[in-house]
């Protein structure tokens, strides 16, 4: 899905949502950032296979998309901590229902399978 459509006025409401989640990492993403500010390389850490060039796209474009605050601490080293804003957590509790639906899908599927 095109970035584009993020910000398209004349797109399905669900599709504009999509836009901005959309990609590997951005659901874990805010998933861990709804526990409090975290720094990147804790973000990393928590999501092993998760490169340091694309968790620093990811927040960017989260960033862009106002889901998330980047605020730098002016010390030494520049320590850098990323927290969700008001609409990322608004963003993040209206994914909580698809979240259970996706999980009793896979009991279901996992119900369904004959025993080997």
């Amino acid at each position: 899905m095109g970035r584009s459509r993020a910000r398209d006025v004349n797109v399905c409401g669900v599709t504009a949502a999509i836009a901005v989640i959309d990609g590997k990492w951005k659901t874990a993403l805010l998933w861990l950032l709804e526990s409090g500010p975290q720094r990147p390389g804790e973000l990393r850490r928590r999501l092993p296979g998760l490169s340091e060039k694309v968790l620093t796209q990811a927040l960017r474009e989260m960033e862009t998309d106002g889901l998330v605050h980047r605020e730098v601490h002016d010390v030494l080293p520049l320590k850098t901590e990323y927290s969700l804003t008001a609409i990322g957590r608004e963003l993040s509790e209206a994914l909580g229902p698809l979240a259970d639906w996706g999980h009793r899908r896979l009991e279901k599927l996992a119900g369904s399978r004959p025993a080997s």
